[in-house]
Parts: structure tokens; sequence; C-alpha cells
């Protein structure tokens, strides 16, 4: 409700006391009225009578349009308020490390802020949306980054055919669809998958497709993907005119549509996480996008961190017919983000404070996965503040040992984790009975056996870490939620020599070191002599 409503509600309500005592008066006082009051009082009654008419006139206009009033966001997109129903939006929280997320043509290609931020500069109205605000008709723009060589798309009013996308179900529990192969969980785009509404296009007009080849090679360029997902949704979308726009269901709330690719795989997820949120925060969405994932993929662990970063979380192919989304919002594919690509590009950037670049901005410099990282800790309801400190309880340090298991990830995962480190329990337990002798200090291993552990439980071990440590895998990946003093200490096969963590670590600005071994043997006198190193700098 505006300013001028409650001011002109207010003044309503005094006129109403007002008249009510005055009417009072005049009633105690009947008997002795001459015929001069007699007539005042009608008069008042009257006025009485008229101004309880308009204050229910005022309270059900003003209902029925707070049920149906739009926004429009600075770029001009038109934006349905949410319904305060079952599917509300979570809110976004607020974080040390968050920086604004403006759109700005003058990101220079190659920054830092290019590679993790908001270097999306370059736009293109494919159905602008002013024309859409006037029709009532659909919009769609796609925003292009030179450095990501990759798109963000979005567009109102579109209509999602789940019968036209060839895939599997998706979401099923691993244990019914063991042997199920890859190509049928991942989605096969028909001519009209996906529609948008245009303002003067008559019914059964010939199918006209939103974009052709030109656009798509220039805004969703193939690249080094094999199959290129989301190019091909876009490929998909037709125009229709308003009499074939039917939904059986709608969708008010900004919704993210994402396939993923290594869905089991945590470094690939949080490629994707990171893709998803980058993309909520350039179309600046006001709460947290709902999500519908455009794959057949079955159900994982990983998606309970999915369900705690945004605010809901359906399968394409569960919804029982074409389904209509108010502002839909396509992320790009995890492989064209910045944590995907540093592996064969030099990306050079350091991780900073986010104070620090508010003060003095550099290019060389980012607070975009120290950032996300705490947007991941505050999903989870963990404390977020910089300079929270309480992994040192009663004296205590923790280190993290983080494990790998033998587990079932997927339907055509044999169980069997690749052998990184061909010692790892001899590690483990001379480690143990170093931390038990410790004298400098009191040290806590923990155990980290995170194919045995919930998400919230992952995340917390990584955040109460002093030191992590562990043999090149992708459990190592959850650093991106370390807090800014952790230590990284990485046990590296000659057989897995990659920079995953040791990049993370430099572009989120942690303490890194690494054991380099030959073959996959390490020698527990050495770890234990790194690890004494890394005490002594943190005071123990």
């Amino acid at each position: 409700m505006s300013d001028k409503k409650h001011t002109t509600l207010a003044k309503q309500r005094n006129l109403f006391c007002c008249q009510t005592k005055v009417i009072e008066t005049q009633f105690l006082n009947f008997s002795d009225m001459n015929k001069k009051h007699a007539t005042l009082f009608k008069i008042l009654l009257a006025l009485f009578a008229l101004n309880s008419i308009t204050l229910y006139l005022y309270f059900s206009s003003s209902h029925h349009h707070h049920d149906n009033r739009r926004d429009t966001t600075a770029e001009g997109f038109p934006a349905i308020i949410p319904h305060r129903g079952p599917h509300l939006s979570k809110p976004w929280p607020i974080i040390p490390s968050y920086l604004p997320w403006s759109l700005t043509s003058n990101v220079p290609s190659k920054s830092c802020e290019a590679y993790f931020g908001n270097g999306f500069t370059k736009s293109a109205d494919v159905l602008p949306a002013k024309a859409a605000v006037r029709s009532g008709s659909s919009w769609f723009r796609c925003h292009y980054s030179w450095t990501l060589r990759s798109s963000i798309c979005e567009g109102g009013k579109i209509r999602m055919d789940p019968g036209k996308i060839k895939m599997s179900r998706g979401g099923e529990k691993l244990e019914d669809v063991i042997g199920r192969t890859e190509d049928e969980e991942m989605p096969e785009f028909e001519d009209g998958a996906f529609e948008v509404e245009a303002e003067g296009r008559g019914s059964r007009s010939k199918i006209k497709k939103l974009v052709g080849e030109e656009f798509l090679n220039e805004f969703l360029p193939v690249g080094n993907v094999m199959k290129h997902t989301m190019r091909e949704l876009v490929r998909s979308i037709v125009v229709v005119g308003e009499t074939d726009f039917t939904c059986q269901e709608w969708v008010e709330e900004p919704t993210l549509l994402i396939t993923r690719f290594e869905y089991a795989n945590l470094f690939h997820t949080v490629t994707d996480w990171y893709s998803a949120y980058v993309s909520s925060r350039v179309t600046g969405l006001p709460n947290r996008p709902h999500l519908v994932f455009v794959d057949g993929h079955c159900e994982t662990q990983l998606e309970e961190t999915w369900k705690a970063l945004f605010s809901s979380l359906r399968y394409a192919k569960n919804f029982s017919g074409p389904v209509c989304f108010r502002h839909a919002v396509l992320s790009p594919l995890g492989y064209e983000t910045a944590l995907f690509k540093g592996l064969s590009e030099d990306i050079d950037c350091q991780g900073a404070s986010a104070h620090d670049l508010w003060q003095s901005p550099d290019d060389k410099k980012t607070a975009r996965l120290s950032e996300f990282g705490e947007m991941i800790r505050d999903a989870f309801g963990f404390p977020v503040n910089r300079h929270h400190s309480d992994k040192t309880v009663s004296g205590h340090y923790n280190i993290l040992f983080v494990r790998r298991e033998d587990y079932l990830a997927h339907p055509r995962h044999r169980g069997k984790v690749e052998s990184r480190l061909s010692n790892e329990q001899e590690v483990f337990d001379s480690l143990q009975k170093w931390a038990s002798d410790h004298q400098e200090c009191k040290v806590n291993l923990v155990n980290g056996l995170f194919a045995h552990m919930s998400m919230k439980e992952q995340v917390r071990a990584i955040q109460d870490a002093s030191v992590i440590i562990g043999a090149h895998g992708a459990g190592l990946t959850h650093i991106v939620s370390a807090t800014p003093n952790t230590v990284i200490l990485e046990i590296i096969s000659s057989f897995f020599r990659r920079p995953h963590f040791q990049l993370i670590a430099q572009w989120k600005g942690l303490e890194y070191h690494a054991i380099n071994l030959d073959g996959s043997y390490a020698n527990p006198g050495v770890v234990i002599d790194r690890l004494n190193k890394i005490m002594r700098s943190l005071g123990c």
C-alpha cells in the first residue's frame, strides 16, 4: 500500500472518529434538541453513512489492486510480485562479501569481474520488454559475455511442453534406475518444446522460430561443449498467436531452467550452482528463484544443497502438461563458468575481501567466490560473519581429513572410486596418532567421510576446519565454502595433477599447500612434517 493511500486512510479514520463522537453527543442531548439541532443530526447521520460507503469501496479496490499488481525492474522487464502462497520465494541473505551486480557495459574483458561477476554486457532484445508490457505478450532477451563466451537468456510468458522434450522422467530413486543410459537422461527438444506469444500473430499461422542460426552462433556458441542443451532449447522456441498459447499451469515466481551433465560429481555440481547464482544476480531477481531441472537425472544427495540455495525444485517431466512461466531464466552450462574454464585458461585472479575491493577496485582481484561460499553457508543456517572464528573453541584446532570412499553415485557408477591415495588409511591413522600426541595445542582430527554425511554436515565440517587436508578429489570442492583463514593441504598423485583446488583457493584468497607424489603413495612422515609447519604458522 502506498504512502499516499496510508495518509488518505488515516484522514478518513480521524474524520470517522470525530463524526462518531459528535453523533454520540448529539444523541445524548437529543431530548433537549431544538429543530435546528435535529436538522444537524440528520446531516451528520448522512455524512456517517457516506463515509462508511467510501471506506468500504476503498478497502475493496485496494485489495483487488494488490492481488494483480505488476512491477517493472530498472531494465524494463515486467515481473509479477509473487503470491504469498505455498511457493513463496526465499529472500536473499545479507552476506559480508556481497558487492553490487549492476549491469554496466564498461566491465573490462578478461577482468576478474568479467570472469566471476557481471561481465554479461552485450544484450539483444529478441522480443522487446516494453512492447510486451503494452500488449501483454511475451518478451525475450539474452545477455552475452565476451569473456566467458556464453549467454544468460531470460523471458516472460514462456510456455514449456514436457511432451515435446524427449528424456527420462527424472527425480527417481537411484536404486530404481540402475543401468539407465546417459542418453536417456539428457533432453532432446522438438520444435515447440518452448513457445512464446507474439502480438499480431493469428491462429494456425506458419510456424516461426524465435531465433535463427546466426543468432545462436553469436549468442550461444557451441564452443568446446559436445552437446549444448541451452542452445538446443532456445532453437526449439517457436512464436505463436494468442489463441494458440494455452497453459495448463502457470508459474508466477521467477524460475531458473537448468540442465545438468555430471550431476553426481561435486565439482561439476558446484559449477552448476555458481552458474545458477550468477544468472539470478545478473538478471536482478528480487528473491531467490525457483528451479526446474530440464534433464532426466535421478535424485542425488546433492539436491539437498540445490533446495537450500534456492526457493523450490521440480523436474520438467514432473509437470502433467504444458506449463507457462511468468519469468524464466536460462542458466548457462556449468562448463561455461570460470570455475571450469580455469582448468584450460589462465585466469589471473586473486581472492580479496569485498571491503577492500569496495574501497579500491582491482581488475585482478575478486570477492565473488567468497560471496558465493557465504551464500552456501547461510543457506544451511551457518554464520557468515567474516570475523567468525569459533574454530578454536576451548583451544582445539580442527584438522579435516577429506576421505575418498567407494559409493554408488549414479546409475552407471560401479561403486568404486579411483585411487588417488593408495595408503589413505595409513596416512589417516598416522595423523590420528600425531593429533593425540600433539603437545603445543589441542588438535582434533575430523574423519571427513563425506559419502556418509548430509550436505549440511559436510558444509559444517568445512566451516569449522582450521586446516583441510585430502587427496585430489571432488570432495575438496567444498573449500569454496571455507572461511577466509582456512589453510588447504592437497595431496596430489602423479596420475591426477590437475589445478582444480589450487585455483579455487587462489580465487578465494586461501593459503594453499601441496604435496606432489611420485605415484599414489604418500609417506605419512612427510605429511605430518608439512602439517606441523602449517600449525606453527597458525600459532600452534
